[in-house]
């Protein structure tokens, strides 16, 4: 009797065991990290993925001819590393297309100097070659505008004040996080609360950047040079004032004038130049083309099948879009690539996940998380205004997008659910600096719809690399190898792990 009770107790904890073993949401499959890891890090072509992007197809403006080439090699790129279903996927009427085909700028008086700068985004080009004097223009409220009227024909209007250049901040590569910095983010406890904007007091004797442009035009003047101060050689500026507002319509974009964005040294020069009431000649082309109708924006989805849970979806992936001054390297080529990478170590090694792994390259971040927030609406809805059948066969989405740098955790985005799950799967990754869950919730990125809706998104932790993201310097060059290799890696893991599971990654209350 005592043995027969013995062989019934030993059978009691074996299947005990095994049961915990194949429900645990924590559990680790060592051996297919094994063979992640060594696809990954061994056999990567994160790098090749990420070359072609930025150095071939080069900057993708939202709807741009650029954006457009660059979403049909995406399509058939997916396809090639054995992805299924892939399509290029309409999600609203965007506006109309904008190009910059040509730029020249340059000082052509006291002294002769080529122009680091380029034109803001639906803004129209100028007629052919021109040659104008260039002029310090302050102008805030209305009644500035009198002292300017009948002054202003054929000037390049220098509408910023002199740009502050910070010598202590000049770029310096990349900053990982510190010990110290990264003791700060386990010891966060609770998300911070969420910012509340403070509506701008509304003084109708203020001019909007928009009625600045109107009047300068009005009065003859032909160009705006503008800065935004920072680092020498480093430009930014993005689009026309009003253009996300009037949705990047033809009829505002010519109606404005040619706005460039010029490198806070060689403005600051002419500024000073002009105060010394020394004329400055500037010799300046712009050719854009700008749509004739409005089209749709679309994004690129490509998935590896489920297999029993084929109807349940995990998704990785990051905006493909960029700013058109440069090829968008860190924001947000980088984050494509490993997406694309994360996907593709999945099928070398040739994982059969229970449910279905999606890659995303969203358009319309950069001007609104347009591509991202309408994807979500289309195929799962919001509680808050209807589900759609699909929101209960979500499961997760991790994204990366803040900049190129090596994954150092994952933000939980205010959710305590998933920390001993998230906590386990970094745990083959502390070797690479994958340590830290942390509480805290972070915006500005495409996992935010998902969360909005009250579906699982999260965005990693990441060193800070690149010194150029939304700039003219966001370039391959600033990408680290061994970094976008790492996050490929995790990523996949991550991937994987969720699509496993017996259950779904569990969702915070929607509020």
């Amino acid at each position: 009797m005592r043995t027969l009770q013995r062989v019934f107790l030993i059978v009691f904890i074996f299947s005990t065991t095994v049961l915990n073993a194949q429900t645990d949401p924590v559990k680790v499959n060592w051996d297919v990290v094994a063979k992640i890891r060594e696809e990954g890090l061994q056999r990567s072509q994160v790098m090749d993925i990420v070359g072609y992007i930025t150095d071939v197809l080069g900057p993708r403006l939202s709807l741009s001819a650029g954006m457009k080439n660059a979403q049909g090699w995406a399509k058939e790129k997916m396809q090639s590393v054995g992805l299924s279903n892939v399509v290029i996927e309409p999600f609203m009427d965007y506006g109309v297309p904008w190009d910059n085909e040509y730029f020249s700028l340059q000082m052509t008086a006291p002294a002769y100097q080529p122009l680091i700068g380029y034109p803001l985004a639906y803004t129209p080009g100028t007629q052919g070659k021109i040659s104008c004097q260039a002029q310090i223009v302050e102008l805030q409220s209305k009644s500035d505008c009198e002292k300017y009227r009948g002054k202003l024909r054929n000037a390049a209007v220098l509408i910023s004040p002199l740009a502050s250049i910070d010598l202590a901040n000049l770029p310096k590569g990349f900053s990982r996080l510190t010990d110290e910095e990264i003791k700060n983010y386990e010891g966060i406890i609770a998300p911070a609360p969420p910012r509340v904007l403070t509506p701008p007091v509304q003084n109708p004797e203020l001019l909007k950047p928009e009625e600045r442009i109107e009047f300068l035009k009005s009065e003859g003047a032909v160009a705006v040079l503008q800065c935004d101060g920072g680092s020498f050689g480093l430009v930014r500026g993005f689009s026309r004032p009003g253009s996300n507002n009037d949705r990047w319509s033809r009829e505002k974009d010519l109606a404005s004038l040619p706005i460039i964005a010029v490198a806070p040294e060689q403005y600051n020069r002419m500024y000073r130049i002009v105060n010394w009431d020394i004329p400055v000649t500037l010799e300046v082309e712009v050719r854009n083309r700008i749509g004739e109708s409005v089209e749709k924006a679309c994004n690129v989805i490509g998935e590896i099948p489920g297999t029993d849970l084929k109807n349940e979806i995990v998704i990785v992936g990051a905006h493909f879009d960029s700013w058109h001054q440069a090829q968008g390297a860190s924001d947000n080529a980088s984050g494509c690539a490993v997406a694309l990478e994360a996907v593709r170590i999945l099928k070398a090694i040739g994982v059969q996940p229970r449910r279905t792994i999606r890659v995303a390259f969203w358009s319309g971040e950069e001007q609104g998380l347009h591509g991202s927030r309408e994807y979500v609406l289309a195929h799962f809805g919001d509680p808050r205004t209807g589900t759609k059948p699909d929101y209960e066969k979500f499961s997760v989405y991790f994204n990366q997008d803040y900049g190129a740098g090596a994954f150092r955790g994952i933000n939980l985005q205010g959710n305590e659910r998933v920390r001993r799950i998230f906590t386990s799967w970094m745990e083959p990754f502390r070797d690479l600096g994958m340590t830290v869950a942390t509480i805290q919730s972070v915006g500005s990125t495409d996992h935010v719809p998902f969360d909005n809706a009250g579906l699982p998104g999260f965005q990693f932790l990441q060193d800070r690399v690149g010194i150029g993201g939304h700039s003219n310097m966001d370039v391959f060059d600033t990408l680290v190898p061994e970094d976008l290799k790492k996050n490929a890696v995790i990523m996949a893991s991550f991937a994987y792990h969720a699509a496993m599971m017996d259950q779904k990654i569990p969702r915070k209350p929607v509020k």
